[in-house]
């Protein structure tokens, strides 16, 4: 009963509302739009959400919830496209607006009573949406309106439905998180109980019964999500869990060898070694597609598992450290959210694999994963390193993958990250590495005309990799980093510096 349901009617911000959800106390889990009513009973859930979404209401293609949703008597709260759903389903009235919506607005309250109880009036929201709603249905209220949307929250008290037309799980709403507290406590009933504890305490138990006495195997990428899927599994199953860590030369300066030996000697974990640099240089020999390259190692990776697991005898199991943003990048599982990207460990699987998935972290977000990394005795220095991409280098190479290209991104970004630990911002980024572009340009150096490569330094923030801002660094900070990467790396001669935002660009080039 203490948990709430996302629909999922294609937003790609419905991780974000499940998100802040956990991070209220209250567990959530994201569903497709056409979940039968029979599943939602099975589920029992205590509130029920509508995310937003990308298609208007009236057109015949766009996604609805079985109509009989509305009469189960679990409060419901509309999203954008939610609060348009609801409109269309009771009655009331949804058009194309005459002005597009997007970005910030204030907020003006009518009625501070219900769901918008303890906000400040003209608090600033986020839009996102080309209708609205002109008619509300007979039985709600309208407590809160823009200048271009005067039904911009509407209420049915005695229903438990209400609607916001913006979007309260993003930053940029300053008061989102409370619409959403309101919404689960005030008007739902809701208790926060949810925590990190209980859920390793569960996964452990799940895992158990999954496993049973069979064996698994763990592939480690060198990042937090992995460490943490094994540390997960040990506690579960102990010497039945055996790591794999692979050096496929698309790792960072160093990387392979001091992993190696940290994973063995601080964690304790069962980690076998396989060095493989040749193999997979082999297989993207020529690929420039980000998709193609995902792929291909992707397909390298299992192939390897596949080989190690014959040397352990019968292995039922593969490991991996998938968490939710890779999921909702790479595939709609959920709903009908658009594919940005393939990650290597869920779109770039081969369909034919003779392993049955674990992924315990298949539905938390970074912030959690890190959370959870805490809980298991992880160092606070391996919890704040920035991510880093499961085909590593490969998708840091706009074009050809190469011992050359790798030999000047590794050391550009070597340089780039000595940099910013030096500048001490490294704990304010959610991610600062280089990009190779598959370019050159005329420069001078030392009274020689050159004709080299070009290198893009991204630095961005973030809280969990969803939306991102590009950092603002200092000239002097830039200058150096620049500085250094042109003299000190062998074929480059030209620096830029990415100030995209995500959306619309994505943090990592590909």
């Amino acid at each position: 009963m203490n948990k709430a349901l996302i629909l999922d009617f294609g937003s790609q911000y419905t991780q974000l509302i499940a998100r802040k959800v956990r991070e209220l106390g209250v567990y959530s889990e994201i569903h497709p739009f056409n979940i039968t009513l029979k599943k939602i009973r099975l589920l029992n859930p205590g509130a029920i959400i509508f995310s937003g979404g990308p298609k208007s209401v009236y057109e015949p293609d766009s996604p609805h919830p079985d109509p009989a949703i509305f009469r189960l008597g679990i409060p419901i709260l509309g999203i954008c496209y939610g609060l348009q759903l609801i409109g269309h389903h009771l009655g009331g009235q949804v058009q194309k607006a005459a002005e597009r919506e997007y970005g910030f607005a204030p907020l003006h309250i009518v009625d501070q009573s219900g769901l918008l109880y303890g906000l400040k009036d003209r608090t600033q929201v986020w839009m996102s949406h080309g209708d609205r709603l002109e008619a509300i249905p007979e039985g709600f209220l309208a407590t809160g309106k823009t200048a271009n949307s005067k039904a911009a929250v509407i209420e049915n008290r005695e229903r438990k439905i209400y609607g916001v037309q913006f979007h309260p799980e993003v930053a940029h709403t300053q008061e989102g998180k409370k619409v959403l507290a309101n919404f689960l406590f005030r008007l739902a009933g809701l208790k926060a109980d949810w925590n990190i504890s209980s859920f390793i305490q569960d996964k452990v138990k799940e895992i158990k019964q999954l496993v049973g006495k069979e064996k698994v195997i763990c592939g480690l990428s060198g990042g937090i999500d992995s460490l943490v899927t094994s540390l997960i599994i040990q506690k579960a199953i102990g010497k039945q869990l055996f790591c794999i860590f692979v050096n496929n030369g698309l790792l960072r300066k160093g990387e392979y060898e001091t992993l190696l030996e940290e994973f063995r000697r601080k964690f304790s974990l069962q980690v076998i070694g396989v060095e493989a640099e040749d193999r997979f240089l082999e297989k993207l020999k020529g690929v420039t597609s980000p998709e193609k390259k995902r792929k291909v190692i992707g397909q390298v990776f299992i192939e390897i598992f596949e080989e190690q697991a014959r040397k352990l005898g019968r292995v039922k199991f593969l490991a991996q450290g998938t968490i939710y943003p890779d999921v909702i990048e790479s595939t709609s599982v959920k709903g009908p959210s658009h594919t940005i990207k393939s990650h290597h460990n869920v779109g770039g699987l081969p369909e034919k694999l003779d392993f049955q998935l674990v992924e315990p972290l298949r539905e938390l977000f970074k912030d959690e994963v890190r959370a959870l990394a805490l809980e298991l005795g992880v160092s606070h220095e391996f919890i704040q390193q920035h991510p880093f991409p499961g085909p590593g280098l490969a998708v840091r190479i706009i074009g050809k993958v190469n011992r050359e290209n790798l030999r000047l991104l590794r050391e550009a970004d070597a340089v780039l990250l000595e940099e910013v630990q030096r500048a001490r911002i490294y704990g304010q980024l959610w991610q600062a590495f280089a990009v190779l572009l598959p370019v050159r340009s005329v420069g001078v150096m030392g009274d020689q005309r050159t004709y080299q490569q070009v290198v893009a330094i991204r630095m961005v923030q973030s809280s969990d990799g969803m939306t991102a801002n590009w950092y603002p660094a200092s000239p002097r900070l830039l200058k150096k980093i620049s500085t250094r990467i042109v003299n000190e790396v062998d074929g480059v001669n030209r620096v830029v510096y990415d100030i995209t935002s995500k959306p619309p660009g994505t943090i990592e080039w590909e």
